[in-house]
């Protein structure tokens, strides 16, 4: 009982720390920090970029258009984002949406292990080049390396377009990204299945 209240305390602490965050200059222009949401306990983890704007005003990951097309796309395979985790490379919303820094990435990055040591999952979906390649340290964009699995620390990690790509991208045509994404989407669903099977 007491590594329960253990781990449990850590996380309050730490989602406690992200909001007081001033590691990096992002802290300077955020309204709030998006610490993530879901399933502490999921075996399934999703990992974007950054907060945008919807993100930053209700503190919650992806919640823009973006969000509502990356809800769509998980319950189209029937998942709920009550029974995964969601969350984001950095906790604060670059100015302009850009993509975050390195020294912001660097500034962020023992909170995201920090969540991942706590939730333990056993897959991990990177949504677009950045945390794709933050994780996998690799220079490989995600056209390339999309729909594979790769290794993290012994966690599956299945890398897919980020949704925002997707919205700028409006194909269904075979080999269009939103045919990819929905290819790579249900391989996802397929190990996440594999999980329970005895």
């Amino acid at each position: 009982m007491s590594q329960q209240i253990t781990a449990s305390s850590l996380w309050e602490a730490t989602k406690e720390e992200v909001t007081a965050c001033l590691r990096c200059p992002l802290h300077e222009g955020r309204n709030q920090t998006v610490f993530g949401e879901g399933n502490r306990k999921a075996k399934l983890v999703f990992v974007g970029e950054a907060p945008g704007a919807d993100e930053d005003a209700q503190g919650v990951p992806f919640v823009g258009r973006a969000g509502k097309l990356f809800t769509d796309i998980l319950q189209a395979v029937r998942i709920s984002r009550e029974e995964v985790y969601i969350t984001n490379i950095v906790k604060c919303r670059p100015p302009g949406n850009r993509n975050p820094q390195t020294e912001e990435m660097l500034a962020c990055e023992g909170y995201l292990h920090t969540q991942l040591a706590l939730i333990n999952p056993r897959i991990l979906v990177t949504l677009g080049n950045v945390p794709t390649q933050w994780l996998l340290k690799t220079s490989e964009g995600i056209t390339k390396i999309r729909g594979r699995w790769f290794d993290w620390k012994g966690i599956q990690v299945m890398p897919m377009f980020h949704p925002s790509y997707l919205l700028r991208n409006q194909s269904n045509q075979k080999g269009s990204p939103k045919y990819l994404a929905w290819q790579d989407i249900q391989e996802v669903r397929r190990a996440w299945d594999a999980l329970e099977e005895p």
